[in-house]
């Protein structure tokens, strides 16, 4: 019977080593926990009907960008949205 790295039932099933102090809260390694964490935050926007856009800028766009979210207590994420839909309403 192979061990399942995802299978958080019989985690232990297979213990080999044990380990002095806490136990770990979760038993899967860290780059599954990442994978996971993605692949629920995937759902989670398209269950929201939201789509990934990805563009590259150069570093001081970028940093201009960060200070004025931060100045507004927003995202980067929903600045550049207010200014995309701002400008998609002018040309309207």
């Amino acid at each position: 019977m192979a061990k399942e790295q995802s299978d958080r039932t019989t985690i232990d099933l297979f213990a080999t080593e044990k380990r002095r102090g806490r136990p770990r809260s979760n038993p899967l390694t860290r780059s599954q926990q990442l994978k996971v964490n993605k692949r629920n935050q995937v759902l989670r926007d398209k269950a929201k009907g939201l789509k990934r856009i990805e563009l590259k800028v150069p570093q001081d766009l970028f940093d201009a960008l960060n200070q004025l979210a931060e100045e507004n207590n927003i995202s980067r994420s929903q600045l550049i949205e207010t200014m995309l839909t701002a400008q998609l309403s002018d040309l309207n």
